[in-house]
Formats: C-alpha cells, structure tokens, sequence
C-alpha cells in the first residue's frame, strides 16, 4: 500500500521527545489550526532565502497553508536574486577553515557570502538594479508611492521566465505575489536594495517618499491583521527573531491600547530559533515573556523549538504539505499515533 504521508508518519513514529517533541507538537497544533479554518502568518528572520527555504515555503503558500509574511528586505530581496541568478552562487562547504585570504579572494570574484554559499555581485544585484531603478526613477517623476514589497512584486511577475535560473516553483516571492499576500518588510533599508535606494535618494535622483514607510506598514498591517483574524484567528510561526519577528506581532497590543479597539489575540504561536533566553536578545525572548506585552495570552497555543530552521521548517513544511492533500488519511494516522 502506499503511503502518502512518509513525512508526517516519520514525524510521528521518531519525535518523542525534547526538540523532536517540540516540533511534532508544533507541527500538529499548525494542522489543526488550518484544517478548521484558521490562518497562519509567517515571520521569517536569518538569510532563509539564501538557503533556498523557498524550496518548500514557496508550495506552502501556493497551498494555502501561508497567509501572510514579515520578512526582511534581504529575504525579500534574495528570493528574487535566486530566482534569477541560480546557476551563478557559488557554495562553500568549507567555509568554516576559510582564511582573511580565502575571504578576500572571494570579494575579489565578485562573489557576497553568506555562511557556505555566496551571491553573484553581477548576475544577482546589478542585474536587479537595472529593472529595479528605472521603476523608482518613474515613481519620482510621478509622484507615485508604493510599499517596499510592491516594488518587488511588481517586478518579478515582469521577469520572462526566459530569465529564470531557479525554479519558479520554488520562489516564494513569485508565490506570494501571485497569491498577493498581505507582507510586511520592516527596517527595509538594512538590505542591499535599501542601500542602492539610499544612494539614489542621495543623489537626488529619488525622491525617499516613493518607498512608504515603515510607521505606513504598521497603519496597514492593523486592517490586514484584523481580516486574517476573522474566524479561527491567525497563528503567528516565527523564525528567528529581531525586527521581521517583533514588528508584526506587536498588531495586536497596540490595536488594543493604542487605538482602542478589540480585537483577537493571536491563535497559535510557534518559533524556531538557536538563541538562548539569558542574552536578552528578542531571537531568545520565550513566549510567555510576551504574555506581559499582551502579545500572547496564557491561553494561546505555544511551542518553542530550540534548533536550526533549515533542518526544522522544510521537515514541518512538507508534513503539512502531505496532510492538506490527504487530510482524512492524516487524521487517521494521528490517531494512530497519538490516541
């Protein structure tokens, strides 16, 4: 007989316990969450696109199992670069022996690493620049104002796929846009593209106003957050941490007593992150330290899974993937296994 749920069975069968517990609860709290009608919002911190998470995530939102994201200008940003500048990365598996030397020569190809891979200078951002300028170039001239992503957006469904490295079907970027989901790029301007832009503002040939700003995201994110609640809520998956993991979590509290109107806590909360909670780092923060900012309540569903979200995300994104086509077959086997 053949099983069309090797990876939930696997999940099932093997995670008993400690960070394998962690993540088959998560795992199984996410389905359930989304099975009976709820959403879930991603916030999505770390180089993740540059390690490819595009692979799965990119099926996930295509699946419905995604609703909405926060993610940093650079995962934004090198979502594209891999969709159309695949084929030039150049991998380091050795990275960790490399010398100020082995690094130099590495700049000196034109090459930017990140950890065991690296992004093609040319094929990757001065290929993007020279679509990318001329739509601010236009917005100048006209008075037109968008938020960061929509630039992006715009561009990559402009791209012929002629110009694809990557899979298309593997961009997430190219996903959500398709699927025009609701995102939020805090602290945009800490990405390459946010540097190329400041340049171009100082220059004078950009007007900054073009870019909307990040106190315009959060006005947004108040109306989007409360149509994503409607219903079953929206739960809140985390990687990482730092301004693509506070900001949008940080809805809630502040439609409640900033501007005086109910609304939903979140519904689930899930992070992944290596980060210890004695550094005082947000990345380290537990959850049920955000019960005092009223960001999660001690009713909210909570899982911390202290491991890498290259290993960790792809493994539940894929069990997910499995049980929203089987969703009967998936129910039956967690019974199965959990009673």
């Amino acid at each position: 007989m053949q099983n069309n749920l090797p990876t939930l069975e696997f999940v099932l069968k093997n995670y008993k316990n400690f960070n394998a517990r962690a993540t088959r609860d998560a795992l199984l709290a996410y389905w359930r969450h989304v099975e009976g009608g709820g959403k879930m919002f991603w916030a999505v911190a770390g180089a993740m696109s540059s390690a490819q998470l595009g692979i799965v995530l990119a099926p996930a939102i295509r699946a419905g199992l995604i609703h909405g994201l926060s993610v940093t200008g650079a995962n934004l940003e090198e979502s594209l670069f891999r969709l159309v500048a695949h084929n030039s990365y150049k991998d380091f598996p050795d990275y960790r022996y490399f010398t100020k030397e082995d690094d130099t020569k590495i700049l000196e190809d034109r090459m930017r690493r990140v950890t065991d891979t690296s992004i093609p200078e040319d094929e990757a951002f001065r290929a993007v620049e020279k679509h990318i300028v001329p739509t601010w170039l236009e917005a100048t001239k006209n008075g037109t104002r968008m938020f960061w992503h929509e630039y992006f957006y715009d561009l990559i469904q402009k791209i012929e796929k002629e110009q694809h490295e990557g899979k298309a079907d593997e961009c997430w970027l190219l996903a959500a846009a398709e699927k025009k989901l609701p995102i939020v790029v805090p602290g945009y301007e800490d990405s390459t593209f946010g540097n190329i832009f400041a340049s171009h503002v100082k220059t004078g040939e950009c007007d900054a106003r073009i870019a909307k700003s990040g106190i315009e995201y959060m006005a947004q994110w108040y109306d989007e957050y409360q149509v994503l609640s409607e219903g079953k809520g929206v739960g809140f998956f985390q990687i990482g941490g730092g301004i693509a993991g506070d900001f949008p979590i940080c809805v809630v509290p502040s439609i409640k007593y900033d501007l005086g109107k109910d609304v939903k806590p979140w519904a689930y909360f899930c992070q992944i992150s290596d980060s210890t909670t004695s550094y005082g780092s947000y990345s380290g923060a537990t959850p049920n330290e955000k019960i005092t900012w009223d960001k999660l309540t001690k009713d909210t569903p909570m899982f911390v899974v202290e491991s890498d979200a290259t290993i960790v995300a792809p493994l539940m994104l894929t069990a997910l993937l499995e049980m929203k086509v089987n969703p009967e077959e998936a129910n039956k086997l967690i019974q199965k296994y959990t009673g």
